[in-house]
């Protein structure tokens, strides 16, 4: 029996949450982790979960656990730290009793595990943004066809500039959290990129234990991405190193 109602894996862009959700959802005993809070937007939320214009907080806060369930026992959440003070403060609202942000999460979810995915390397991964901001191609399937693409392609460019904004800004997104569980009393369950790529299956098998799931349901645990770095990122990450060493 699991330890939990839910989890949220609290993390930031390009930080491998996508390749971390898609092996989650393929388990199918782990819920279906997705962005259903992404943009700071209630428009937003309904449209992602097809749901009628004015339905009110407590009925997307309710579809997103259904759909984040998946058919599973366990509701999975992925939550970017750029969304997180908006969707707390929607959260307060439809649950302003408890005095903690972990009592309002749980009035919503039940018990809920926090996990917190990082990137140690924040040079690869502000480099990694830039490039899907540039390319417009932010994921791939396995298979090496397109999974998500946010527009057309332009002609990709080293910028100094760019990459260093990303670096700060995804440094102050970690800093934040960490703020958060310090405040909140939580202890997250921490795992990085780098591992998680190195060993997904190992890591899948960490969380199940971490969560109380029966990692003996998990047949299939083949990495449903593809990484996009190649020789450009590697490049850029030597080119930017070197200018700022």
């Amino acid at each position: 029996m699991t330890f939990f109602d839910s989890y949220i894996l609290c993390t930031t862009p390009r930080s491998g949450s996508t390749l971390l959700c898609g092996l989650l959802r393929k388990t199918g005993c782990a819920g279906d982790p997705q962005s259903y809070f992404h943009r700071p937007s209630l428009a937003d939320w309904r449209d992602g979960l097809h749901l009628a214009a004015n339905c009110n907080l407590k009925r997307i806060f309710d579809q997103a656990r259904h759909v984040g369930s998946g058919n599973s026992d366990i509701f999975g959440l992925r939550l970017q730290r750029h969304s997180f003070d908006f969707w707390m403060t929607q959260l307060t609202a439809l649950h302003p009793e408890p005095s903690s942000g972990v009592g309002r999460i749980e009035k919503a979810f039940g018990t809920t595990a926090f996990i917190h995915l990082t990137r140690q390397d924040k040079i690869a991964q502000a480099v990694s943004l830039v490039r899907a901001a540039q390319s417009g191609l932010w994921h791939r399937n396995a298979d090496g066809s397109e999974l998500e693409r946010l527009k057309p392609s332009q002609e990709l460019h080293y910028d100094r500039a760019a990459i260093s904004r990303e670096m700060a800004e995804l440094t102050a997104f970690d800093h934040a959290w960490r703020d958060w569980f310090e405040t909140e009393n939580i202890t997250p369950f921490n795992i990085d990129y780098e591992t998680l790529a190195a060993a997904p299956a190992d890591m899948i098998h960490q969380i199940f234990d971490h969560l109380g799931l029966d990692v003996n349901q998990v047949q299939n645990l083949d990495p449903p991405t593809a990484q996009l770095a190649d020789a450009i990122n590697l490049e850029w990450v030597r080119k930017f190193t070197h200018e700022t060493a």
